[in-house]
């Protein structure tokens, strides 16, 4: 990432911070960071995907600042992994990202939403993944059940020592009190045999990335020649927008969402293409695979 647009999620995170994310502007951006319009579209097709680029930007250092402190150490040294959860905590509370997280929780916009969500799934993911290091491939089919039962005794006791103590929380006091909560239910639970959900929902929550990318690709070159076969009046311009849509979504890192929506819709709306189902299937193919590409990139 260049330092303009870098400069440009710094003054951004700020704002966000001191007016809230839906009360600040494009334009409050665009005056506080000092670009013009033209340059913030970019680098960024919306506010949203501004706040997206930010996350991303803060967790891509604290994951691999958090996979540093396991270079050397045994895996199954819960030492370590208390020390990794203080990093994630100190992290979320450096950048006030809990008051962004709920701000966008109580929105109205799904992909912000969505985003939210599958950050929370990766989160119960790595986690599940460390407990297996610490507690064994033999308590594995309970480990899901109790990371999901660490993280929300992990959150409230952040979240209500806040209120009681305004603000001036001991993070490793706190870090270190749930897990050995978790400690004593992952050997509880064990020994009771007592299972409400099933690890292997985790590959359906967050399937495998590699995969469903070639899944994707075949079906979309297909569908496209499908499109092109069938519609035997097809214009210049539509195989342009189709060839357009297969090369974005297929050959680009970053497919630019808002560039799809829009060829697909100058197609939708194209008299040749009224009422065909084809072109319908290849719409809600693509609305699919954006969604789990979220999922992945998080």
């Amino acid at each position: 990432m260049n330092e303009r647009k870098q400069h440009v999620l710094k003054m951004a995170h700020q704002l966000f911070i001191e007016k809230g994310f839906q009360s600040t502007s494009i334009q409050d951006i665009l005056d506080y960071s000092g670009i013009s319009k033209g340059t913030f579209y970019n680098y960024f097709s919306s506010k949203n995907e501004l706040l997206i680029a930010l996350f991303k930007t803060i967790y891509k250092k604290m994951e691999q600042e958090r996979n540093e402190l396991l270079i050397g150490q045994d895996p199954s040294n819960i030492e370590i992994f208390m020390k990794q959860i203080e990093l994630q905590m100190q992290t979320n509370r450096a950048n006030k990202l809990l008051s962004l997280f709920e701000e966008v929780f109580f929105s109205k916009d799904e992909d912000l939403k969505d985003f939210i969500k599958v950050g929370q799934l990766w989160m119960i993911k790595w986690v599940y993944r460390r407990f297996i290091d610490m507690f064994g491939e033999n308590k594995k089919p309970y480990l899901l059940d109790c990371t999901i039962m660490f993280l929300g005794i992990l959150n409230h006791n952040i979240k209500y020592n806040a209120m009681a103590f305004n603000s001036n929380v001991n993070i490793q006091q706190i870090v270190q009190y749930s897990v050995n909560r978790i400690v004593k239910t992952v050997n509880e639970v064990s020994l009771s045999g007592d299972q409400l959900i099933s690890p292997e929902l985790i590959d359906r929550w967050l399937p495998d990335t590699k995969n469903c990318i070639k899944i994707f690709h075949k079906k979309l070159h297909e569908a496209i020649m499908i499109l092109k076969k069938n519609q035997k009046q097809m214009d210049e311009k539509s195989e342009e927008l189709l060839e357009f849509i297969e090369d974005e979504l297929l050959k680009s890192r970053n497919p630019r969402k808002f560039l799809i929506e829009s060829a697909l819709f100058s197609l939708q709306n194209n008299s040749i293409f009224q009422d065909n189902k084809e072109l319908q299937k290849m719409d809600e193919l693509i609305k699919e695979y954006i969604k789990e590409r979220l999922k992945m990139e998080t």
